[in-house]
Formats: structure tokens, C-alpha cells, sequence
């Protein structure tokens, strides 16, 4: 399907100020259960609570994600490749540079752009400099869609509207060491900063 129009402009822009999953409204955290559980079991649980909570944060954020994108009929994956070439210099990358910038399989790469390109977000055609290679250019309805849904996503503070931002840094300098320590950055493993046990 080609869209002349981003999907979903025709209706009143809705509020998208506290999107929420479905809340589960527990009488007790499952998580703090679990701790609890696994420290009578096998010893402390630090490590297993905050890796446990981070799946589930990432399942509250995704599904925020899922509601304020889906009037543009977008995925987080599709937002992030049509972000990546509207910032690149010409709107223009290699297939092979979407998959290393956003740290996926060069499978999941294809699929994303192919459904980009069947929506008429994003050109494909052969890169001249590579023979094999493709290359993905952002249209300009993409580059409108880009717009507006990351204005949605930036209304809810990417789904992160309770936490202050203090928090927040704090939040990305604990996660920027879990993906150093994994070898996301060349070096970066000297800028790690070091736990005190």
C-alpha cells in the first residue's frame, strides 16, 4: 500500500500523555516474589531482579511504542530505520549500515526496509559502489511520517514520562555499561564505570 497521507491524520490527534499496557494491578510485585524466592533458593538476586525487570520495562515500552505508532502503521523497528535515514546527511544508507547502527541481523534489516518500501516510507535501488549491496533512501512521506510520529513518541516521553530526568541519566549510564561491557563500542570498556561491592 502507498500512502499519500500519513495514516491516521484524517481523525483528532489523540492524547497519547500516559499510554499504558494493559496493567496488571497485582496484589504483590512478581518480580520482589521472585527475589524473595530465589535468595531462600540459590543466594542473592540483585542481578536477577533488575535483568527481570529490564524484560519487563522493555514489554511496558514496546507496547507504549506499539500505541503511539500504530496511526502511521509503524513497528519501533520500522520508526527506528526511518529515524536512522532521516538523520543520515542524505537520507540515503546502505543496507548493510542500517544493520550495524541499529545493532540487528542484516534478516531483520531486509524485512524492515521491505516493509517500509511496500508502505512508500523508503526507495530501495542497487548501490553503484557495491555490486550486491542495496540501498535505502527516506521518501518525503516518509520523512513526514518520521515528523509527526516522533512528536507522538516525544509527548509521552518515549514512555518514560514518570521518571524525572536525574533518573533517567542515571538509568541510561547503568544500561550504556551493560551494552559496553558487551562490546558494543570499540574501547569503551576503559570508560565503564566500576561497580563498588
Amino acid at each position: 500500500m502507498v500512502l499519500t497521507e500519513p495514516p491516521g491524520c484524517w481523525a483528532v490527534r489523540r492524547s497519547l500523555s500516559r499510554t499504558m499496557p494493559r496493567e496488571l494491578r497485582l496484589p504483590f510485585d512478581p518480580i520482589e516474589r521472585a527475589a524473595e524466592n530465589w535468595e531462600r533458593t540459590w543466594g542473592p538476586s540483585t542481578a536477577m531482579r533488575a535483568a527481570t525487570s529490564v524484560f519487563r520495562a522493555q514489554q511496558i515500552l514496546l507496547a507504549r511504542f506499539d500505541e503511539a505508532l500504530r496511526p502511521y502503521e509503524l513497528t519501533f523497528a520500522r520508526y527506528e530505520a526511518l529515524v536512522l535515514l532521516r538523520f543520515s546527511r542524505t537520507g540515503t544508507l546502505p543496507m548493510k549500515v542500517i544493520g550495524s547502527r541499529l545493532m540487528v541481523h542484516p534478516t531483520s534489516v531486509t524485512n524492515t526496509v521491505e516493509r517500509l518500501a511496500a508502505a512508500g516510507l523508503v526507495d530501495r535501488r542497487p548501490n553503484p559502489a557495491d555490486g550486491r549491496g542495496v540501498l535505502a533512501s527516506i521518501t518525503d512521506i516518509g520523512r513526514d511520517i518520521v515528523e509527526r510520529a516522533t512528536a507522538d513518541l516525544m509527548d509521552v516521553d518515549f514512555g518514560l514520562a514518570d521518571i524525572g530526568n536525574d533518573r533517567l541519566d542515571d538509568l541510561y549510564a547503568t544500561l550504556r555499561d551493560v551494552r559496553y561491557a558487551a562490546g558494543d563500542v570499540a574501547g569503551a570498556d576503559r570508560m565503564l564505570s566500576r561497580p563498588q561491592r
